[in-house]
């Protein structure tokens, strides 16, 4: 029977890789119908040896593989999520694993010592284009890391003195409750639109040095209409939600960019909660403004999800969903015409 024999440095690493209750290794077995077992100390006494056995011997190295890069990942300090794995064995089986090396870039370190790093190879061309372009608009699904990415990025700038300041903003489009209703002032009205940046910017800087920033004004953040009058110079600016800007708003938001500045602009076309017919100023920037240089538009797709596998497969079924209800649209339309043009 074919079997691969993958080592570790210490029984510590293994039982990260095997993962609670042993999910991760049963999700790769299930994937390569293969057998993996903790096969105890290496000869040599310095670590821990894994088995891989099978009745398949490609099935046998597809395991061995992942095993190899789950060990790579585990040795620079990542977390081996379930969404994590799962991409991992996704990639090793569509012959992508490759690009997995290209991951083990630090964008930055949160204050709790944990390093930030893309974890598709679609976020890693995604932190790329905002490296090299003054603008980039990232599209795509939730959980894709489009927002915590950038601020990421943007909090990088900032203790690299690569900018003096961090703008982040989104429209405060109204989602079933009018803001008029909402109790407390104007501040405390919009806070809940912005508090997934507030999440993020205390993840990466932790809270006390979080609010030091923001009495020093070095990090901002507002609503969209905010934005309005104002040139943003050496700045680092995050446009959130944008798939709820108007086409007018857009323009504004891009236009206010300044010298030594850089925009990021984030957005879920499939998510839009404007008012029925008015088309979203994302739809629009990203059709008029692709190709132009200095501005990069990157499409992220269900691939690149992070969160739980099953919000991929969500994603999957909602697009699906899409796809059918116009196709089923354009048949009744085309169904009517025919019969209007034998009645005329």
């Amino acid at each position: 029977m074919p079997e691969k024999i993958v080592t570790t440095s210490s029984e510590a690493v293994t039982s990260v890789i095997f993962g609670t209750c042993d999910e991760n290794v049963k999700a790769i077995e299930e994937r390569f119908g293969v057998r993996i077992a903790n096969n105890g100390a290496n000869r040599n006494g310095t670590g821990d040896a894994i088995l891989v056995t099978g009745a398949n011997a490609e099935g046998v190295r597809l395991a061995a593989e992942t095993l190899e890069y789950l060990k790579r990942m585990t040795a620079d300090g990542d977390t081996l999520s379930e969404g994590s794995v799962s991409y991992v064995i996704s990639s090793v089986e569509s012959g992508e694993a490759e690009d997995l090396g290209t991951l083990s870039d630090v964008i930055c370190v949160t204050m709790k010592g944990k390093p930030i790093r893309p974890k598709t190879v679609g976020q890693k061309k995604y932190v790329d284009a905002i490296k090299k372009n003054t603008v980039t608009i990232g599209v795509g699904p939730a959980g894709t890391g489009k927002t915590f990415l950038a601020v990421a990025m943007a909090v990088e700038a900032l203790r690299n003195k690569k900018v003096s300041r961090i703008i982040l903003t989104r429209p405060a489009v109204e989602a079933g409750e009018k803001l008029g209703f909402l109790p407390g002032d104007l501040q405390s009205k919009i806070d809940p639109y912005l508090r997934p940046l507030y999440d993020s910017l205390h993840d990466m800087f932790g809270a006390e040095n979080y609010q030091r920033h923001l009495e020093r004004n070095t990090i901002e953040i507002a609503p969209l209409a905010y934005m309005r009058g104002r040139t943003l110079d050496d700045s680092f600016i995050i446009l959130d939600e944008a798939q709820n800007t108007t086409a007018e708003q857009m323009k504004m938001f891009l236009t206010r960019l300044g010298n030594n500045s850089r925009i990021v602009v984030t957005g879920d076309p499939s998510q839009t909660d404007l008012p029925f017919g008015k088309k979203s100023g994302l739809a629009v920037a990203v059709r008029i403004l692709k190709g132009i240089e200095g501005i990069a538009v990157h499409q992220f797709t269900e691939r690149d999800v992070v969160r739980h596998p099953l919000v991929q497969k969500i994603i999957t079924a909602y697009d699906k969903y899409e796809r059918e209800r116009k196709n089923e649209s354009g048949r009744t339309f085309s169904a009517r015409r025919f019969s209007e043009d034998r009645k005329g």
